[in-house]
């Protein structure tokens, strides 16, 4: 008689599926709206320039440079999977993609145009003025627009190596890989970062067992207050969603403030100010290689 086998434990990281439930007529408008100068308010910035595919979503910049070359105060955090965050923007002001796509275009230091005008300049456009009007009864708004834009940011996930791994593929990862789970695990990584998102569920405080603010010793900033932005609640001081790890190994720089270049110092960082452990180079190095399976692939219609 067969033994039957012991079930599998349970990971606490979900597997992606391997395709978005998304309407790809909308996909695609949105696709041309997220990459459109016109959505600013001189014709030189759009969602793209602080989020851009090809650095995973996020930028190459420690905090993002707007309209006019501002320079905005925070690190964009990165738009692919991000329909898998519990709430939008690092103090999660915004409840859903929609929400959030609509706030940079009117930030007068990131895309600084009005909605009104905006819709105006889509409306001389013959392709949006016929893309709107066969997806929309009421063709040309602010609604419809981010609508668009939050169902193409909805079809930007991205399955990993890790994700195969998750499915039942064992040699979709290396050893030493799985050895880098074993210790994110072991460490308690995963009390923040589980889930379908490897993060972006629960807003977590910045220094939680160490002042992370004291030892970085520059001025805090209204950035840094995180949360507290949003509800003035004294206790939500430097409260941050947390943020996802996949695609981390392409994010760089690291953190809200972007202040750290590399994953390696950035899970030294993690150990010491979260989960008040000094993690040795090689817990630091094991850690990091089995982050890099997070990095993903783009959906074919990712970009233009």
């Amino acid at each position: 008689m067969e033994t039957e086998k012991p079930a599998a434990p349970t990971e606490p990281i979900l597997p992606l599926p391997d395709s978005a439930d998304v309407d790809m007529d909308k996909v695609l408008l949105g696709r041309s709206l997220y990459f459109d100068t016109a959505l600013s308010g001189d014709g030189t910035v759009s969602c793209a320039t602080c989020h851009m595919l090809e650095h995973g979503g996020a930028e190459p910049r420690k905090t993002s440079i707007g309209i006019g070359g501002q320079i905005g105060p925070i690190n964009s955090p990165t738009v692919l999977n991000s329909s898998y965050n519990f709430v939008q923007f690092w103090d999660g002001r915004a409840k859903d993609l929609q929400e959030q796509a609509a706030g940079p275009v009117e930030n007068p230091s990131e895309m600084g145009a009005k909605w009104e005008n905006v819709v105006k300049r889509l409306a001389k456009n013959e392709e949006y003025a016929a893309a709107f009007a066969k997806l929309y009864e009421d063709g040309i708004t602010k609604d419809n627009a981010t609508d668009a834009i939050a169902e193409y940011e909805k079809s930007l996930i991205t399955p990993s190596r890790f994700d195969a791994y998750l499915k039942g593929d064992d040699t979709a990862i290396t050893d030493a890989e799985k050895q880098g789970y074993a210790t994110f695990k072991e460490v308690g990584c995963t009390a923040c970062h589980s889930g379908i998102n490897v993060g972006g569920a629960m807003f977590q405080k910045l220094g939680l067992v160490k002042d992370y603010f004291k030892d970085r010793g520059t001025e805090i900033t209204e950035a840094d207050l995180g949360r507290f932005n949003v509800t003035k609640n004294e206790a939500e001081k430097h409260f941050f969603k947390v943020p996802t790890l996949r695609n981390v190994e392409l994010t760089s720089p690291y953190l809200h403030d972007g202040s750290r270049a590399t994953l390696e110092e950035t899970v030294k960082v993690m150990g010491t100010y979260q989960l008040g452990r000094e993690l040795t180079a090689a817990q630091v190095n094991s850690i990091v290689t089995f982050l890099k399976t997070l990095t993903g692939t783009l959906p074919a219609h990712a970009k233009p």
